[in-house]
């Protein structure tokens, strides 16, 4: 644990240099070893295999859209997440950190997160421009939400606060 707490202190000295995703990822990748975080190492290598497997689908040889990275990084984390949740549950806690460690070294290549707080504001500003009133709504606002938010909140958490924005 100690050891991913460290590399996750350094990963600030490179973030901050313009490249792609695969680049970081190397450039962690070479951290992490050089550190010997068998978790972040792990997580990292999980993540260039997601990388290469998504390229090869789409015939494309090019780096993915930025677009595409943070799709993709978004469903490393939620698979984590989720995974720990199911192994918290039946009370694997040996099994659940590991997962929410990978899920937190994973979470660094994305963009900061927007608040609880910010994401209401524009669902708020969804709503009224779109003139939803009912549940029946929701698809348009969370289509609207999902525009403005561009991968820098859950879907999980837009959801929840459509919902209880057009329940009302």
């Amino acid at each position: 644990m100690a050891i991913v707490l460290n590399f996750l202190s350094s990963w600030s000295n490179f973030t901050s240099i313009p490249m792609s995703l695969s680049a970081k990822i190397m450039e962690a990748l070479k951290t992490a070893m050089k550190s010997k975080d068998t978790l972040a190492l792990q997580a990292l290598r999980s993540v260039k295999s997601a990388i290469l497997l998504a390229q090869t689908q789409s015939g494309a040889k090019q780096d993915l859209s930025p677009e595409d990275e943070i799709k993709l990084l978004q469903k490393l984390v939620k698979q984590r997440k989720d995974s720990a949740a199911i192994f918290s549950t039946q009370g694997r806690a040996d099994l659940a950190d590991p997962e929410m460690l990978e899920a937190a070294v994973i979470e660094k290549f994305l963009p900061q997160q927007l608040s609880q707080d910010e994401v209401a504001v524009m669902v708020d500003a969804a709503i009224e421009a779109s003139g939803a009133s009912s549940m029946a709504d929701m698809g348009k606002v969370m289509g609207m939400v999902n525009a403005k938010v561009a991968g820098r909140a859950d879907g999980k958490t837009i959801s929840t606060l459509v919902k209880a924005r057009l329940s009302n």
